[in-house]
């Protein structure tokens, strides 16, 4: 069955206009929503951002039936053990509810500005791997006792157990050295990032047995005398960005209909006008009902 995620990057507007975006998205079948996981909004730094393990909780404890989760949390902002509490609270206080989201950071500067040091991508990519043969080894419940290159435990244990066997792991990129043999040996799921969807035929034989999502940015255009002021803003916005959908409902459902056909089962859409109730009700209205057929 596939299903449709909300990508709400937690940037420039207040916390009351997120939470009403996502009642509105839980309300009109949209079975996830997704926050960013950075310290300061890429390419616009001067913009008031919210954290996004809070920002998560927050909106857990407002909502009913959605699910939550990132793309992706950087693993370098928070020690594995932390992070295995974190999510085990998480996932219990929304009674399973939460998709654990994870990357292996994806702006290097953003670490060096913040004190998380120049790292290599093949030490960020090893680090990563430790902390989810971490997560495997303390969701068991068991002590566990680990000596690894970057971190190293002793009799830890978490208590209580994630509310979900097994908390599904997520993991976002579209690297073939580094990021595909994580996905392959430790994901429930992949998530393909906009700027990866055009090398998705590649990847797929990459991901071993985990689930596939892709991120789309989508820019619904109402009617065609809309249009062209509508591919304006969107080449404006998101230039560069990979991913990008633009068109009728009919013309994105089509393009998500040949994903599908893929193998994809889920999509995380970010919306271009920032998920006004609009452009959600609309897509929940003409798009999923057209992809699901």
């Amino acid at each position: 069955m596939t299903g449709f995620g909300l990508f709400l990057p937690q940037v420039r507007l207040p916390f009351e206009t997120f939470l009403e975006r996502v009642l509105v998205a839980e309300e009109h079948g949209f079975e996830s929503v997704w926050f960013m996981d950075h310290l300061y909004a890429a390419g616009a730094p001067e913009l008031d951002t919210f954290e996004g393990w809070t920002m998560a909780t927050a909106v857990a404890a407002r909502t009913e039936r959605i699910r939550v989760g990132h793309m992706v949390l950087c693993d370098a902002f928070r020690h594995p053990s932390v992070l295995a509490k974190m999510a085990t609270t998480l996932d219990h206080v929304s009674h399973g509810r939460l998709d654990l989201g994870i990357g292996w950071g994806s702006i290097p500067e953003e670490l060096k500005m913040y004190g998380f040091g120049e790292v290599s991508n093949r030490d960020r990519s090893a680090r990563l791997r430790e902390t989810l043969e971490i997560l495997r080894l303390l969701f068991t419940g068991d002590p566990v006792t680990y000596k690894g290159e970057f971190f190293e435990l002793h009799g830890a244990f978490c208590h209580p157990t994630p509310f979900q066997q097994p908390l599904p792991i997520h993991i976002g990129g579209g690297g073939p050295r580094f990021t595909m043999p994580l996905v392959r040996e430790y994901a429930h799921w992949w998530n393909c990032p906009a700027p990866s969807v055009h090398r998705l035929d590649e990847l797929l034989p990459l991901k071993g047995d985990a689930r596939v999502s892709t991120q789309h940015v989508v820019a619904l255009v109402p009617d065609e005398a809309e249009r062209a002021g509508v591919e304006e803003v969107v080449r404006r916005r998101f230039a560069g960005w990979g991913g990008l959908l633009c068109g009728t409902p009919d013309e994105v459902a089509a393009a998500l209909q040949r994903e599908v056909e893929l193998g994809v089962e889920r999509f995380v859409i970010q919306f271009w006008d920032f998920a006004s109730p609009a452009s959600i009700e609309l897509f929940a209205a003409e798009v999923i009902p057209a992809v699901l057929g």
